[in-house]
C-alpha cells in the first residue's frame, strides 16, 4: 500500500495557468506519483470548480470549500483578529475544511502532510505529538511579510499602519510555523537566506526549491498566431491583473518608461498588459496612447511569441517571477528589474536585461528593438533550460523531505 500524504492548498492548485497554481500543481502531481495524496483547498471562484475532475484523477481523495464572497471572507478574517495574529490567518481559515484535516490527523490516516503558503500553515500545525505524527513539509513559497512591509512603505494611513502591523504580526507566525514543521521551502535561495536573517533560530530547518518552467508548453519552435494588429514593436508584460505588485509594475511602466520611448524617436513601441482581472487602475491606462489593456486571454503564448520585448518591471516582487522564465523559455528578449530578476539562474547582460530605474528601463527596452541585442532571446532559452528544469527543481524536494524523514524519526 502506497504512503498517504495529505496536500492543503489554500487556492485551487489547478490549472497551472498563473503565480502559485504553476509551482502548487507541479509539487502535487510529482507527490502524487509515489504517495496516496488526499487534497483540500478553499475555491475562490466558481469558474474554477471546472478543473475538479483533474484533481479528482490525480489524487485519491479531494476535499474542496467555497470562499467566493470577499466580504464574507473578510468579515471572518475580522471576526477572528486577535492581539499579535495576522489577519491572513482568519482570512483562509475555513470551519469545515479545518475540521475535514483534523479528522484525518487525530484518525492517524497520513505518513506525510505538505501545505502550501504559510496561511495554511495552523490546519497542520497541531498534528498528533511524537511518536508516530507525520513529516511535515511547509512551502513558504515567499516571505509573504516582507511583501506587506512594502505594502506599507509607500501607503498612507491608516492603511500604512494595517499593513505594518500584518507584516509585524505575519513574520512572528512564520517564524513560529517553521520551528513547528519539520522542514519549510521556499521558492529560491535567495528568499530562504533572507527568512534566516528574520529568523535566526529558524537555521537548519529551511531550504529552497525554485521554481521550474514547462519547456514543452512554452515551447518557441510551435507556431502561434500572431495576437496583434499592427508592425509597431510590441512590449508586452503578462500576469494577473488584478493583483498589486503587477498593477504597480504596469502603473510605473506607463507612467514613466513609455515617455522615454515615445521621445526617444522613430516609430512608437506598444505595450501590451495582458492577464485576467485588471483592476480599474490598469483599465483605464488603456486611455494612454499605444498602451492595450487585453484582460483574460485564452492563452498568453502568442503574446509572448510575437513580442519584440517581454518586460517585468516589478518593484515589489517576492521568489522566482514565472513570467520571467516564461518569457525567456520561448526565447524573447526580457528586460527586468533587480525585484524581479530575483532567484533567476541567468547571468544578467548576456541571457536578460536588469535595470534598476524608468532611465536604465527605457534604454534597454529601446536597445532590444533597435536590434543591438540579437543574441538575447536564445541564451535566454539556454539558461532556464539548464537552471530552471521542474525535473531537477523536484528533485530537490524529494531530498529534502527524504533529510527531514529521517531527522523526524531519529528523534
Amino acid at each position: 500500500m502506497r504512503r498517504r500524504l495529505l496536500f492543503l492548498s489554500h487556492r485551487i492548485p489547478y490549472p497551472p495557468e498563473k503565480g502559485e497554481k504553476i509551482r502548487a500543481w507541479h509539487i502535487l502531481e510529482h507527490l502524487a506519483r509515489n504517495w496516496e495524496v488526499e487534497l483540500g483547498f478553499l475555491v475562490d471562484d466558481p469558474a474554477d470548480l471546472v478543473h475538479l475532475p483533474v484533481l479528482q484523477e490525480c489524487c485519491a481523495a479531494v476535499e474542496w470549500r467555497p470562499a467566493f464572497s470577499r466580504a464574507a471572507v473578510a468579515a471572518r478574517a475580522l471576526l477572528r483578529l486577535r492581539p499579535g495574529l495576522p489577519l491572513t490567518l482568519g482570512w483562509f481559515h475555513e470551519p469545515g475544511l479545518y475540521r475535514w484535516a483534523q479528522r484525518g490527523l487525530a484518525a492517524g490516516r497520513y505518513d506525510a502532510v505538505f501545505v502550501f503558503s504559510s496561511a495554511m500553515a495552523p490546519y497542520a500545525m497541531h498534528a498528533a505529538p511524537s511518536p508516530g505524527r507525520p513529516l511535515r513539509v511547509l512551502d513558504m513559497v515567499d516571505i509573504d511579510s516582507e511583501k506587506w512591509l512594502a505594502y506599507s512603505a509607500d501607503a498612507r494611513a491608516p492603511l500604512r499602519q494595517i499593513w505594518a502591523r500584518e507584516a509585524r504580526t505575519l513574520l512572528a507566525f512564520e517564524r513560529r510555523a517553521a520551528l513547528a514543521f519539520d522542514h519549510t521551502i521556499f521558492v529560491s535561495d535567495e528568499e530562504s537566506r533572507r527568512f534566516v536573517e528574520l529568523a535566526p533560530d529558524c537555521a537548519g530547518r529551511v531550504g529552497a526549491v525554485d521554481n521550474g518552467v514547462d519547456l514543452v508548453r512554452f515551447d518557441p519552435t510551435r507556431s502561434y498566431p500572431n495576437p496583434y494588429r499592427t508592425s509597431a514593436p510590441k512590449i508586452v508584460f503578462t500576469g494577473t491583473m488584478g493583483y498589486r505588485p503587477n498593477v504597480d509594475a504596469v502603473s510605473w511602466f506607463v507612467a514613466e518608461v513609455m515617455p522615454r520611448l515615445r521621445a526617444g524617436g522613430g516609430v512608437s513601441p506598444e505595450f501590451h498588459i495582458v492577464g485576467a482581472n485588471p483592476s480599474a487602475a490598469v483599465r483605464a491606462l488603456a486611455s494612454q496612447p499605444d498602451v492595450h489593456v487585453t484582460g483574460t486571454v485564452p492563452d498568453v503564448r502568442p503574446y509572448i511569441a510575437h513580442a519584440t520585448v517581454s518586460v517585468a518591471p516589478l518593484r515589489i516582487a517576492r521568489g522566482i517571477q514565472n513570467k520571467v522564465l516564461e518569457a525567456m523559455a520561448m526565447a524573447r528578449p526580457v528586460v527586468a528589474t533587480p525585484q524581479a530578476f530575483e532567484g533567476v539562474r541567468a547571468t544578467p547582460g548576456r541571457d536578460l536585461l536588469v535595470a534598476a530605474d524608468a532611465a536604465q528601463t527605457a534604454q534597454r527596452v529601446a536597445e532590444v528593438i533597435s536590434g543591438q541585442h540579437a543574441g538575447l532571446g536564445a541564451a535566454g532559452q539556454a539558461a532556464v533550460t539548464v537552471g530552471h528544469v521542474w525535473e531537477a527543481a523536484l528533485q530537490r524536494l524529494d531530498a529534502a523531505m527524504a533529510t527531514a524523514s529521517l531527522r523526524l524519526a531519529s528523534g
